[in-house]
């Protein structure tokens, strides 16, 4: 009889996985069985707490019964239509005035949805093109990404994301994406300069971009409040407010992409409210649903809603959209997390568990011999590993000593993510309890003892 992981590694494509390896075992299969709250149990019944939340997406955990009986519920009573041609059905209705009314910043109107991330913002991407081309900039089209920066793996969104990875082999079009520096303090700034000098260099290099390629080719700053997977990396002082005064003066759309940050990973309901960001456009998707079904959304502002409104009096219908946009299942799960999130108050439980889970974490490896960076806002940290701290000297990339800590966690029970090369990074779910990150943080010192005993 073949077993799950023989099928498993027979017909299974798997998404960001070495095919080679998993396909003749040297990647062993991990298959999962079932979830509760913080914990997950594999088909061997081993059980794990999920530090990473999946993929920085289970914000209320796993196992709520709420979501799962109201999604059958909708299921039994209409499981699907179309939004097109103005369609709709009640749930999407009520989450888009909750989203608009209750989650996002000030000044957005409109409410369109997808499935992920990386659809939501190319469609960002094309709406930003449509928006000039109805106000007759026809020029004005290239979007300005960040290194390290991740947006989704999609044609443009892809090139969006400042990751190689995401980039080899694909032919990925780059001819409208131009890079601004990652507001990396730690890696990045000089020995001795502060963070608000820091910034300043953020900016004057971004203006000299700005200037080289012309703010007239310039339709968009796309970016994420607290970069995530590109290393968990905070904004440095006075970055966004110094950020948005320059996309002001060049008239410069800016994309707030929350794809990870919103809905409460950062101690906030956005992480555009955590940092002080009004965006002109907004991504969410991951906590919208606490990945309970797939949705994403498109948040447009008033202003920019405006410019479409003229445009299809001029040209018609926008010939935009999935499927699956604004499905009914998708939206009650959004509308059932949302009363977990508000009636648990599970935003401010980011906000003060996760500022004690960093704590415990800095107290504890803050002195490690090969530990250089402990940051975070919210639920949201990382560790970043150095062979030498002192002079902030890497490790060799060919090393991959962040896997060698996660897959050395993972026999500890304890599910958290490499990043980069040199990066492990934290994100559990919103309603980890302080004795859970006491728990957490125990099984990160088993796994440092492991493979960097101090």
């Amino acid at each position: 009889m073949t077993s799950l992981h023989e099928t498993d590694r027979r017909h299974f494509f798997h998404p960001g996985t070495h095919a080679n390896d998993h396909a003749t075992g040297a990647l062993p299969g991990f298959i999962l069985d079932k979830g509760h709250g913080i914990y997950l149990t594999d088909v061997d019944g081993r059980e794990y707490i999920d530090g990473f939340s999946g993929l920085y997406c289970v914000n209320v955990g796993y196992g709520r019964e709420e979501i799962a009986d109201r999604m059958a519920a909708q299921c039994k009573r209409l499981s699907y239509y179309h939004t097109y041609v103005g369609s709709g059905n009640e749930p999407v209705i009520e989450l888009s005035r909750r989203l608009i009314e209750d989650w996002a910043p000030p000044g957005m109107v409109k409410v369109f949805y997808g499935m992920s991330g990386s659809d939501a913002n190319e469609t960002q991407i094309k709406l930003v093109w449509y928006y000039n081309n109805i106000l007759g900039r026809k020029n004005k089209k290239k979007i300005i990404a960040r290194d390290r920066a991740y947006h989704g793996s999609g044609i443009v969104t892809g090139a969006l994301t400042g990751l190689p990875t995401y980039h080899a082999n694909f032919d990925s079009p780059f001819d409208r994406v131009v890079r601004a520096m990652c507001p990396d303090y730690y890696r990045n700034a000089a020995p001795g300069v502060c963070e608000a000098d820091f910034t300043a260099q953020c900016i004057a290099e971004l203006e000299a971009l700005i200037e080289s390629e012309g703010a007239d080719t310039i339709a968009a700053f796309i970016a994420e409040p607290m970069n995530g997977t590109g290393g968990i990396v905070p904004p440095p002082e006075g970055y966004w407010p110094a950020v948005q005064a320059t996309l002001r003066r060049h008239d410069i759309l800016l994309i707030a992409d929350e794809v990870v940050c919103g809905f409460g990973r950062l101690g906030a309901r956005t992480g555009s409210e955590r940092f002080g960001i009004a965006p002109d456009l907004l991504t969410f998707a991951k906590g919208l649903t606490s990945a309970y079904a797939p949705m994403s959304a498109v948040v447009v502002g008033e202003s920019f809603w405006d410019v479409l409104m003229s445009g299809s009096r001029e040209h018609g219908m926008m010939g935009h959209g999935w499927t699956y946009s604004g499905h009914p299942l998708g939206a009650v799960a959004g509308l059932a997390n949302l009363d977990i999130m508000e009636r648990e108050k599970l935003v401010d439980n980011a906000d003060r568990v996760g500022a004690y889970l960093l704590e415990r974490l800095r107290t504890t490896f803050g002195t490690h011999r090969n530990v250089g960076d402990i940051r975070g806002v919210g639920m949201l940290m990382a560790i970043q590993l150095m062979e030498n701290p002192r002079s902030r000297t890497p490790f060799a990339p060919e090393r991959r000593i962040n896997a060698s800590v996660v897959a050395a966690a993972r026999k500890h029970g304890l599910l958290i993510r490499a990043l980069g090369t040199d990066i492990v990074g934290f994100a559990p779910p919103l309603i980890t309890t302080r004795r859970q990150a006491d728990e957490i943080v125990e099984r990160v010192q088993a796994a440092l003892n492991d493979t960097l005993p101090a």
